[in-house]
């Protein structure tokens, strides 16, 4: 006697409805998840209520920041000059012509360092650069000696 209603002896095929195993949709998902682009319907309501009033609120921000309004002068700074993420950093470093150099490179920033010149996590920063700059010039120098190889050949 078959208890299933699909019949009996046969398996079930797994479907395929785009889905994980847990639950949540699949990546590159062609049966569900919102577009690329699309807006939540929230922001197109607001959009559409403040549709040719953008000028109106930007110029009203203004003038109750000039008048000493400070959440006003907080938004207007926040968006026309936002803080800095990152400052330049300003150190004495070699020119890095072959990988040698990095490593004359890494021992002047490990210095600025030590002297206060550049902070710890800037040199973090600077160190990453002189490795993949490192990396780019070996890159090169393997190029040469293949292609001189080649040559002699």
């Amino acid at each position: 006697m078959c208890l299933t209603r699909r019949g009996c002896g046969v398996a079930d095929e797994p479907v395929n409805n785009g889905r994980n195993t847990d639950g949540t949709f699949a990546g590159g998902n062609a049966l569900g998840g919102k577009l690329k682009g699309s807006r939540h319907r929230v922001t197109r309501a607001v959009e559409a209520l403040l549709e040719g009033q953008h000028e109106a609120l930007t110029q009203k921000a203004i003038d109750l920041a000039l008048t000493g309004d400070g959440p006003a002068l907080r938004l207007c700074l926040d968006r026309i000059a936002p803080a800095r993420k990152d400052s330049p950093v300003s150190f004495a470093l070699p020119v890095i012509a072959t990988a040698a150099d990095t490593v004359a490179a890494s021992s002047s920033l490990l210095a600025a360092v030590a002297d206060g010149e550049v902070t710890p996590d800037e040199a973090g920063r600077v160190m990453a650069l002189l490795t993949a700059h490192k990396a780019l010039v070996e890159a090169g120098d393997l190029e040469a000696r293949i292609s001189a190889l080649e040559a002699k050949r």
